[in-house]
């Protein structure tokens, strides 16, 4: 497994060490390019960011390949990449827990849901997404059937990420098929693999595709 090193700067996340009992899956909702995506969080004040991005398809430029692992910052320390207000530990009976602070963060580049229309798939800022680059959902989640497909590659470095971090920290990787919505587990700072679907209702990713599922439950 290689993972390339980007010049994130420093005052974008928090230099401070961690314990770490929770993973997190992310997607970007955006274009294939890791060093993109960390541009893009240099411009923010609020230090969100994850530590590591995964590569999607590359476009012309070929700066980067298919599942390529860019990491800006230890896994050791941490950013805002949750998004938790008390309300939600609230709602769910669960006294508030920064589970930023202990929760690696994974970001993989993809757009995420895709709505079809006239026999091609848009995104939500109304770019086409290739047909075979379509996951269509036997059953729809959170309300859409087809998602912007994660590829092998990417899928792989997240397998190599999860074993690392296991080695590393001891997280357990059980699969547990409530990671797919809000789960008093996630709130509760539970050790484990998660989305950010278990700990926000209002996010779609990642979406539950079969070869994601497939690789988690191999784990």
């Amino acid at each position: 497994m290689k993972i390339t090193q980007y010049p994130f700067p420093a005052t974008q996340y928090v230099v401070e060490e961690t314990t770490k009992t929770q993973i997190y899956l992310h997607h970007t909702a955006g274009n294939p390019n890791p060093q993109q995506t960390y541009k893009g969080w240099e411009t923010n004040t609020e230090r969100i960011a994850t530590c590591v991005v995964i590569g999607g398809l590359p476009d012309k430029s070929n700066s980067w390949a298919d599942g390529d692992i860019i990491q800006g910052f230890s896994s050791k320390n941490w950013a805002w990449h949750l998004g938790l207000k008390e309300s939600i530990f609230f709602k769910f009976g669960v006294p508030y827990k920064s589970l930023d602070r202990i929760g690696i963060g994974v970001e993989i580049c993809n757009w995420g849901q895709l709505t079809l229309k006239d026999d091609k798939f848009y995104t939500y800022v109304n770019s086409i997404v290739p047909g075979d680059q379509v996951c269509e959902l036997a059953t729809p989640f959170k309300g859409f059937k087809y998602f912007h497909k994660y590829t092998d590659a990417q899928i792989e470095s997240v397998h190599q990420l999860l074993l690392l971090w296991k080695d590393k920290y001891g997280i357990p990787l059980t699969y547990n098929p409530d990671i797919w919505d809000v789960t008093t587990r996630a709130l509760k700072g539970e050790p484990g693999v998660y989305t950010h679907n278990s700990v926000r209702s209002d996010k779609c990713d990642i979406s539950p595709q079969p070869k994601m599922i497939s690789m988690l439950q191999g784990l």
